[in-house]
């Protein structure tokens, strides 16, 4: 289709049928209670009831935009910098340098160099939540791609769509697992071997699927330049040091519990180092390192832009209207058909709800005494928010990342659905089969 709406126009839409459903939905809440010893805000189950409020005019709905940016200052800010310090390095010459061995060594392995992408950033997304954090990498993962005969589609699966089926069938995910299952009022970490045996069958699966994409859609590779130039000293203490701040970043999360912030600072400083130990000087250095900012620009605006649409839903108090009518006819089911429709229910309601850590805090206090009623048990009752709620990253278009992503390398997103639909579907059915597996097991 000629002239689609870009990410956008797309997401524009969508904050106003937002807004025009706060004046179609009847406006409801749930009563909610803060845990004096967590501080974490619960609801409390059957306390739902319609409720009538003013919805929000559209000044209201102009306004949710700028705040929908601000509100995500400390992942813009990320991406900002993060987007600042790959572009001086990619101006030092130290990735092109990188790449030519690398392409070099991988010279009739593509499909090896492809496991290897998705199996890092799988491990990411499964340890870490690895997701928004891929916005940044996607110009030098295009770039790789290119040298290896790969389109942006083959790259972007391989990239932030190993991180999605890292995140959603992830054993540990700060922030599904763990968030889910404190909700459910559950052992940290407990059920995680059928979590961890899924993610395996997952990840074979997808791996396939990659290859079965990538080797259907090759393209002509990039001419790199002469594989016999050495790399000079200063690439090499650049690249090693690049390495070197995604170890300290990684502990640092696991570790320390890191933020957005602190993040921000080490790929600040890793800019700034690598524009100096190239010779640029300081004032070339700040001058590229804004060019690069400004290239992620569109990507920021994008992520902002989606979190106005939940805060439009919240404002208007329709969202525990939807939540309330998407999971309250679950209790007239078996389990196991109950807890594959509750994964339905939250990938349909992970398109107002962009944020899945949002989302389990927002569901579970409903779900897990909904669960109780019906025979399901919580473990199942969260299986069914990680792979519905998480999963659906991967098309929705309220996911900022997403869309960023997509901008960046220039796919529209009808072009985009279209080609992560199937694997998609793919990866929910194996999640679907999952549930009927554990309610049969009585897996608790």
């Amino acid at each position: 289709m000629k002239n689609f709406p870009n990410a956008f126009v797309i997401l524009i839409g969508v904050i106003l049928f937002a807004w025009i459903l706060t004046y179609i939905i009847p406006q409801g809440s749930y009563v909610r209670i803060v845990d004096e010893g967590s501080g974490i805000t619960r609801v409390v189950n059957n306390s739902y009831e319609q409720i009538d409020t003013v919805s929000p005019s559209f000044f209201d709905l102009l306004v949710s935009i700028p705040i929908g940016i601000s509100e995500r200052a400390d992942l813009i800010v990320l991406i900002l910098l993060i987007g600042g310090c790959f572009y001086i390095i990619e101006k030092t010459e130290a990735f092109n340098q990188g790449l030519v061995k690398l392409v070099s060594s991988l010279k009739g392995k593509e499909s090896l160099a492809l496991i290897i992408i998705a199996a890092l950033f799988t491990a990411g997304g499964a340890t870490i939540g690895l997701q928004e954090e891929v916005v940044a990498l996607i110009p030098i993962l295009l770039l790789f791609g290119k040298s290896l005969g790969y389109n942006a589609f083959t790259m972007i699966f391989a990239s932030y769509g190993s991180t999605v089926i890292g995140s959603s069938f992830s054993p540990s995910n700060p922030f599904g697992v763990i968030i889910a299952q404190k909700e459910a009022a559950l052992p940290l970490l407990s059920g995680s071997s059928l979590r961890l045996t899924t993610l395996l069958v997952a990840f074979v699966v997808w791996v396939v699927y990659l290859l079965y994409y990538a080797n259907r859609n090759r393209i002509d590779k990039i001419q790199m330049p002469d594989q016999n130039v050495s790399m000079t000293q200063s690439s090499k203490i650049i690249l090693v040091l690049l390495g070197l701040t995604f170890s300290i970043v990684i502990f640092g999360i696991i570790q320390f519990d890191w933020g957005f912030s602190e993040m921000s600072g080490c790929f600040f400083a890793l800019g700034i180092l690598s524009g100096l130990i190239a010779k640029m000087g300081w004032n070339k250095t700040g001058e590229i390192y804004v060019a690069g900012m400004k290239e992620m620009v569109f990507a920021c605006v994008i992520i902002g832009l989606a979190n106005s649409i939940s805060i439009l839903l919240e404002d208007g108090m329709i969202m525990d209207t939807i939540v309330y009518g998407l999971f309250g006819p679950l209790q007239n089911f078996s389990p196991a058909v109950s807890g594959v429709l509750m994964m339905v229910s939250h990938t349909l309601l992970h398109f107002p709800v962009p944020s899945y850590s949002g989302q389990a805090i927002l569901t579970l206090p409903i779900l897990v005494p909904l669960s109780d009623l019906i025979g399901l048990s919580r473990q199942i009752c969260v299986l069914a928010y990680q792979y519905g709620a998480i999963m659906p990253d991967m098309i929705v278009p309220t996911n900022g990342a997403l869309m960023a992503i997509i901008a960046i390398a220039k796919i529209p997103y009808n072009k985009w659905f279209k080609s992560a639909l199937k694997p998609t579907s793919l990866m929910l059915l194996i999640g679907a089969v999952t549930i009927i597996v554990a309610v049969a097991m009585g897996y608790n």
